[in-house]
């Protein structure tokens, strides 16, 4: 049944010139150029474009929605960070994501962020924070429920929702809205910081433990589900492992879904419509949200 249903997507993607340029572009240029080449959902469209949520150049995010969306819908909201070590990255490669997880049903906030070299910790869990008020204050308009909010990120980006949802210093009263985290191949407890990337971006800060998302996880915090490759040799999966078992020692529902043979950019660009068939991450999403946050 499984070799079928492969055979059946590979046909297609085949078929696809575009898809075939996508496969190509994976592993030897940005997700920009995947985004632009790979075929996306056809039932999830952008509904808003470059809207400010604060007064930066990169504090500007992007929403999109089922198609057909009602005016009075109240949508369960997902805020998905995009990776790329704190210190890459643009909302406008990722509407592949925002279209695939808007066509399940729900409303799909991409932001961008502050990135380094000029911007180091706490700035872009700051401006992740900010994206959230936002949302929850303008979230209606675009057909969403502003206090069914899931918070979810791949890589980098799955740190900053991971902080959000576990480090009330951020948010305030306003984490309530949050009743969900979904962190992709994320780093959640990684000091002493023994790579470039986590040098560059918390390096100068004095206390590496406040950094750390294991280190604020605990009672009260929103239900997890925690999505991993077991070939990824970037960020490994001891980090989910670790704030899984914070989470569940404090009675906090949490899961850990691995995938075989997906490696760390392979964990995001599953969610693409052509590569679907390598990891069930969006279907995997989709049910989580779905229990935790339901459409009303």
């Amino acid at each position: 049944m499984v070799e079928k249903a492969m055979g059946r997507r590979w046909k297609w993607l085949a078929a696809s010139a575009c898809g075939v340029a996508a496969v190509a572009c994976v592993a030897c240029a940005p997700l920009l150029t995947f985004d632009t080449l790979v075929p996306k959902d056809g039932d999830g469209v952008r509904i808003a474009k470059d809207i400010p949520y604060g007064d930066g150049p990169r504090q500007k995010l992007d929403i999109y929605a089922p198609r057909d969306t009602h005016a009075d819908a109240m949508l369960p909201v997902i805020i998905f960070f995009y990776g790329g070590s704190w210190a890459s990255g643009t909302r406008a490669g990722y509407a592949f994501v925002g279209r695939a997880l808007a066509a399940q049903g729900f409303l799909v906030v991409i932001p961008d962020y502050r990135i380094g070299p000029d911007n180091l910790y706490p700035d872009f869990v700051q401006d992740g924070a900010s994206a959230v008020r936002w949302t929850v204050e303008h979230g209606q308009v675009y057909g969403g429920a502003p206090h069914a909010i899931i918070v979810s990120g791949h890589s980098a980006g799955a740190y900053i929702a991971a902080m959000l949802a576990v480090d009330e210093r951020w948010l305030g009263a306003d984490r309530a809205a949050i009743k969900g985290l979904v962190g992709i191949a994320g780093p959640y407890d990684f000091a002493p910081f023994d790579v470039a990337a986590s040098k560059n971006a918390f390096g100068t800060w004095p206390n590496p433990a406040e950094t750390q998302p294991v280190h604020w996880a605990g009672a009260g915090d929103p239900p997890s589900l925690l999505l991993v490759g077991d070939a990824d040799q970037t960020v490994h999966a001891r980090n989910s492992q670790a704030l899984a078992a914070k989470l569940g020692a404090a009675g906090v529902p949490v899961r850990i879904k691995c995938y075989s043979g997906i490696g760390h950019i392979g964990m995001v660009t599953a969610i693409a419509r052509p590569f679907r068939y390598r990891a069930s991450i969006v279907a995997d999403i989709t049910d989580f949200v779905s229990s935790v946050a339901p459409a009303r």
